[in-house]
């Protein structure tokens, strides 16, 4: 197997679209979409952490990312930007969990089956949850990059479907992380034949916009069921 990012080809992508769930009950982060520049946020940024106590909590943690990497002044910065200070520790597919990846998919469809997957996993460990709902708000991006192409079949070790064997995977994702790669194009493990990438700044991601909402239902054993609650344009 390849075990170098300098052995694998890049693909270049220009204002491509892109798709992504997050849950609902996280709403966008206003200080990131209110101001313009660096500069403007310093100084927003110091005067609402003297009357604001939890503006840390919904900044998250700036000390994962420069603030020069942010892109002020696009539509939904905040949803370019949060999964960058707001880190899950336990990791994900490139990501040991100590940083960031911006997740997205080819088609909405692509991003549904891959958040179902997730939440199926979390409702699953809940014990003696019976029944349960979520509400999933639909993201659409638009970015740009240069990104290392994993796209082959036979790189078969960072595609295991099972979390708890991501080692693979994040070992590029690691590589990627410390030479400040732009991020990385590869097949979809949970919809045949889709794309989906990740990266590792939020800087070229030119909009972020709000589109539709979707309802995971949770049965008791899996999600039976995901519905689209309302349409606001694509």
């Amino acid at each position: 197997m390849v075990m170098n990012l300098q052995e694998l080809p890049k693909r270049k992508r220009i204002k491509q679209d892109a798709y992504r769930l997050i849950n609902s009950k996280y709403p966008p982060i206003d200080l990131f979409d209110d101001v313009a520049d660096p500069e403007e946020f310093d100084a927003v940024f110091a005067i609402q952490s003297l009357t604001n106590p939890r503006i840390q909590t919904e900044i998250g943690n700036m000390a994962l990312i420069s603030i020069e990497e942010i892109p002020f002044g696009i539509t939904g910065c905040s949803y370019a930007t949060s999964p960058f200070t707001h880190v899950n520790p336990d990791g994900s597919r490139f990501s040991d969990g100590s940083f960031g990846l911006l997740y997205l998919a080819d088609t909405i469809e692509t991003a549904i089956a891959e958040t179902r997957f997730h939440q199926e996993r979390f409702f699953k460990n809940v014990e003696g949850l019976h029944y349960d709902t979520v509400m999933m708000r639909g993201l659409k991006f638009n970015f740009t990059g240069n990104l290392v192409d994993f796209c082959n079949p036979e790189l078969i070790d960072i595609y295991n479907p099972d979390p708890n064997q991501y080692h693979a995977a994040r070992s590029f994702g690691t590589q990627g992380y410390k030479s400040k790669a732009e991020g990385f194009e590869y097949l979809s493990v949970r919809q045949k034949d889709a794309i989906c990438w990740a990266l590792f700044s939020p800087k070229d991601v030119h909009s972020a916009i709000q589109s539709k909402h979707y309802e995971f239902v949770f049965d008791g054993e899996k999600i039976s069921d995901v519905r689209e609650v309302s349409s606001l344009g694509m």
